[in-house]
C-alpha cells in the first residue's frame, strides 16, 4: 500500500526537522516548507539518501500572503498529500506592554492564521476521501497564562481550541486531528525570541519530544501532552469543562450576579 505524502511546516530545523526524519523513516515521502531554502535542501538530500524516500522542498514565508497561498494550493491540489504537520510558528520575548503592534501583528499570523488556513486547505480534501490527519503543534503555555507569554499563549491556545472543534468536526468523516503540547524544548525558537539561551532550564530534547507525540500519533489521541505525566489531570481539566456546558443553555443569569 502506498504511504501518503506528510507535508511538513517549519521542516528546516527543531521539531519540524525531526518529524521529516521521523516520518521519512516511517517511509512517507515529504513536502518541506519553511524559509531556509538552502537549509531544507540539505535536510532533502540527507533524508532522501538515507531513507529512499522522495522529498520536496517548498520555499515559503507564511506570514506572506502570496507565499501562504502557494502552500494552501498544493494541499488543495496534490491528492498524494494525506498528512499536515503544521509546525510553523515563532515565539515573541519581553512583557505585552513592551511589543509593538507589529510583532503582535506577525507572531498572529504565524501561529493562528497559517495554522487554520493550511487545515482549511486540506480539511475538504481529507474529509470527501475518508482518511488523513491534521497535527497541529501547540504549546502548554495555551493553558498556563501564569507563564507571562500573554500573546504567544492566546495564540497556542487558539490551536488547542481549533484543534479540538476540527477533531469533533472531521473525526465522523475518517480524519483524525491531533493537538501536540510540548513545555519548553531544546529548539532555535528561544533564540530568536531574543532569550539569553546560556541562562534558560533544563529542557525536554527535540527527539524525545517528536517520538513521544508520535506514540500518541499511532494511538489516535486528540490531545498529546509529552511532559504530562500524570494524565489523569488533563482528564479532569477536560471533565470539568464539559461538565459546565449544560449550564451554557441556561437564559438566566446564575443567581450570584443578581441583585441582594
Amino acid at each position: 500500500m502506498t504511504k501518503s505524502t506528510v507535508l511538513i511546516t517549519g521542516a528546516s530545523a527543531g521539531i519540524g526537522a525531526t518529524y521529516a526524519d521521523r516520518f521519512a523513516r516511517r517511509g512517507h515521502d515529504l513536502v518541506l516548507v519553511a524559509r531556509d531554502k538552502a537549509r531544507m535542501e540539505t535536510t532533502a538530500a540527507q533524508l532522501s539518501q538515507e531513507t529512499g524516500v522522495t522529498v520536496e522542498v517548498l520555499p515559503a514565508d507564511l506570514t506572506r500572503p502570496e507565499d501562504l497561498a502557494a502552500v494552501e494550493a498544493r494541499l488543495r491540489e496534490d491528492d498524494r498529500i494525506g498528512v499536515l504537520v503544521n509546525n510553523a510558528g515563532a515565539g515573541l520575548g519581553g512583557r505585552f506592554v513592551d511589543q509593538s503592534a507589529d510583532a503582535i501583528s506577525g507572531l498572529i499570523a504565524l501561529n493562528t492564521t497559517s495554522v487554520a488556513r493550511l487545515a482549511s486547505a486540506i480539511a475538504p480534501r481529507l474529509a470527501a476521501r475518508g482518511e488523513g490527519a491534521i497535527v497541529n503543534i501547540g504549546s502548554v503555555v495555551g493553558l498556563a497564562p501564569e507563564l507571562g507569554m500573554s500573546v504567544y499563549g492566546a495564540t497556542k491556545a487558539f490551536v488547542l481550541f481549533l484543534s479540538q472543534g476540527l477533531a469533533l468536526e472531521l473525526g465522523p468523516k475518517g480524519v483524525y486531528v491531533q493537538a501536540v503540547l510540548p513545555a519548553a524544548t531544546r529548539t532555535e525558537l528561544w533564540g530568536r525570541s531574543g532569550a539569553d539561551e546560556a541562562s534558560l532550564p533544563p529542557m525536554m530534547e527535540v527527539g524525545e519530544l517528536v517520538d513521544a507525540a508520535l506514540v500518541g500519533f499511532d494511538r489516535r489521541e486528540l490531545v498529546t501532552i509529552p511532559p504530562l505525566h500524570n494524565a489523569t489531570l488533563w482528564d479532569a481539566l477536560d471533565s470539568a469543562r464539559r461538565a459546565m456546558l449544560p449550564g451554557f443553555q441556561t437564559i438566566h443569569p446564575a443567581p450570584r450576579y443578581t441583585a441582594a
